[in-house]
């Protein structure tokens, strides 16, 4: 795994901010020596950071998801460790290296006639190592969050899960938009297309999508896979409340639930998020955490990748903040 930047205890200490009479969640949280280790591990959860914005940039959005991990991993290793945080049964794995394609696809020219091919090509190479990582995780029965970096994972993440469990998975997830766009160049807007083409995504529900932020050609593809993929309009479950947020919650859980599934959660569906394509109008953040904590239990995903996040450096790491809020709720 030659992307992969293994975390030792160290490292994880020299970012949290230590302090007498208390215990952050830092100083308990597990790490392993090695890929080899994780099976024998008996904590359950297994955090990775991508910090990547080549995707996004090749869906001719708004770069700075790469920053988007560290600021998590601060403030998450920087919470208090107790009996209620479980910091003991969270491994944080590390990150995936993509400084290399990073700055190849910064020095491109998005007006360029090779501009899709090749930051196209970017994506595909991250998709491999993102795929290779993944299986191996989950292989040895520990359940990957992953922290992006752009949506474009989602497929990397999906054919690693799939190549460990032998069987395509369902996928849940809360998003503004339905990342199904055409099978062009890979990027952050079409990984969902692509793992229902590739046969690693089975039954496929969108939750929160915006009716005038899909195009009609996606309404079109979507509709020729109408047994496979069910989507919850924003504006049915918030403004018309038809169905209400925890119909529809239900309903999405009812459409998933025949098989293993991945949790995604692209931020730009909260309210004011810092993302790639942020919104005025979406659910507020305790909606984010409620969805996330219903699908994270009975049962567990396969696996969750919470993604498109941009910090705001004025804003004192509010989205690091949230981010780890996120991934309390899951893991506890």
């Amino acid at each position: 795994m030659s992307k992969l930047s293994l975390y030792d205890k160290n490292y994880l200490i020299s970012l949290t901010k230590l302090r007498k009479g208390e215990t952050k969640y830092g100083e308990k949280v597990c790490t392993v020596p090695s890929l080899d280790d994780l099976e024998s591990h008996q904590a359950q959860y297994v955090i990775l950071g991508i910090p990547e914005d080549i995707g996004v940039l090749a869906n001719f959005g708004k770069k700075g998801t790469s920053e988007a991990w560290h600021e998590c991993l601060n403030a998450l290793l920087n919470m208090q460790a107790n009996s209620l945080t479980k910091p003991e049964n969270v491994i944080i794995l590390g990150e995936l290296n993509c400084r290399e394609e990073m700055r190849t696809a910064h020095m491109l020219d998005p007006d360029g006639d090779a501009f899709g091919e090749t930051i196209g090509k970017l994506v595909e190479q991250i998709d491999l190592e993102v795929s290779q990582l993944i299986r191996r995780v989950v292989s040895a029965g520990k359940i990957p969050i992953v922290i992006g970096g752009g949506h474009n994972n989602a497929f990397g993440i999906l054919k690693g899960t799939v190549d460990a469990l032998g069987k395509a998975v369902n996928v849940i997830n809360m998003d503004a938009h339905s990342d199904f766009k055409p099978l062009e160049h890979r990027h952050s807007g079409n990984p969902f297309s692509y793992a229902m083409e590739k046969g690693y995504l089975n039954n496929y529900a969108i939750f929160g999508i915006h009716k005038s932020y899909t195009s009609q050609q996606v309404y079109d593809r979507m509709a020729q896979f109408k047994n496979r993929i069910a989507f919850y309009f924003f504006e049915d479950i918030v403004i018309k409340e038809k169905p209400s947020f925890y119909q529809a919650i239900k309903l999405a859980k009812q459409f998933i639930r025949s098989g293993s599934f991945g949790l995604e959660i692209d931020v730009d569906a909260i309210e004011s998020f810092p993302s790639s394509a942020m919104t005025p109008s979406g659910f507020n953040f305790k909606q984010a955490r409620q969805f996330a904590r219903y699908f994270a239990t009975n049962p567990v995903p396969a696996y969750v990748h919470i993604c498109e996040a941009i910090p705001n450096k004025t804003e004192n790491n509010t989205v690091g903040k949230a981010l780890a809020y996120l991934i309390q709720d899951i893991t506890n």
